[in-house]
C-alpha cells in the first residue's frame, strides 16, 4: 500500500514539474499585446508596478506564447517601458491550448482578486513598515486607505475583496450627526466580548449585527 501511495505521489510530482518551463530574457520591442485584453491599467496603476519593479525588481516574469503574445503581464511590460527597460523575464506557455490561452488572460486577474484580507493583520503590518521608515506608496493603495489604516481609532478602509460570499457590503447615506452617533456605538459595542460570533473577522460588522441584534430582541443596555 505504501508503494503505491509513493508511486502516485512521484507521478503527481513529476508531472507538475514537467509543466515548469525555464526563463527566457526577451525583448520588450518582441512582445506582442493582446489585443482583446479585458483588463485595463490606467497611468497611475503602471507607475505604481514601476515603482514596485525599481524598489523589489522584475520578480514576476511576464507570460508569453509561442510567438511572443502577452498572456499575463501587460501592467508589467507597461511599466518596463516606462522605465526604458530593454529586456524584460518570461516563462513560455507553449503548451497552451488556444482556448486555455484565451482563458488564462482572464483567470490570471480575476483569480488574484478572489483573495481577501485580514484588515487587523494588514493594519499591524502597514504600522510596522512605518516604523522601519518604508515608503508606504510602494505598497499600491491610496493615499485615503493609508491614512485610514495608521489611525487606530479610524473604521477600516473598503478594501477590493474579490468573492465575498457568504459577505455582504452595505452602504448608507447618513447625516453627519447620524455617522457620529454610529461611530461612537461602534467603538462602545467593540469593547463588548460578546460580539466575537466568530461569523465574521471584521470587528465593525461584528459590532453592528450585536447592536442590531439587541434591538431585534428587546434587550435592556
Amino acid at each position: 500500500m505504501l508503494s503505491v501511495i509513493l508511486f502516485k505521489a512521484y507521478t503527481i510530482r513529476r508531472v507538475y514539474l514537467e509543466k515548469f518551463p525555464d526563463y527566457k530574457i526577451k525583448s520588450v520591442s518582441e512582445l506582442i499585446p493582446y489585443a482583446n485584453n479585458s483588463r485595463t491599467h490606467s497611468e497611475n496603476q503602471v507607475s505604481q508596478v514601476a515603482g514596485s519593479i525599481k524598489e523589489f525588481g522584475f520578480t514576476n516574469p511576464v507570460l508569453i506564447d509561442d510567438k511572443g503574445g502577452i498572456i499575463a503581464g501587460h501592467g508589467r511590460v507597461l511599466a518596463a517601458k516606462k522605465l526604458n527597460m530593454l529586456e524584460v523575464p518570461c516563462i513560455e506557455l507553449a503548451n497552451l491550448t488556444a482556448a486555455q490561452r484565451k482563458a488564462y488572460v482572464i483567470a490570471d486577474n480575476q483569480l488574484a482578486l478572489n483573495a481577501g484580507w485580514d484588515l487587523d493583520m494588514l493594519r499591524v503590518e502597514v504600522e510596522g513598515l512605518q516604523e522601519l521608515d518604508f515608503n508606504l506608496d510602494l505598497l499600491g493603495f491610496d493615499e485615503d486607505v493609508l491614512k485610514k489604516l495608521l489611525d487606530i481609532d479610524c473604521e477600516f478602509p473598503e478594501l477590493p475583496d474579490g468573492d465575498r460570499d457568504p459577505f455582504q457590503q452595505k452602504t448608507f447615506v447618513l447625516h453627519d450627526e447620524q455617522a457620529n452617533l454610529i461611530d461612537d456605538a461602534i467603538k462602545k459595542a467593540k469593547s463588548d466580548p460578546r460580539i466575537n460570533t466568530g461569523l465574521n473577522e471584521n470587528s465593525n460588522g461584528n459590532a453592528i449585527a450585536w447592536i442590531c441584534e439587541k434591538f431585534l430582541g428587546g434587550q435592556d443596555e
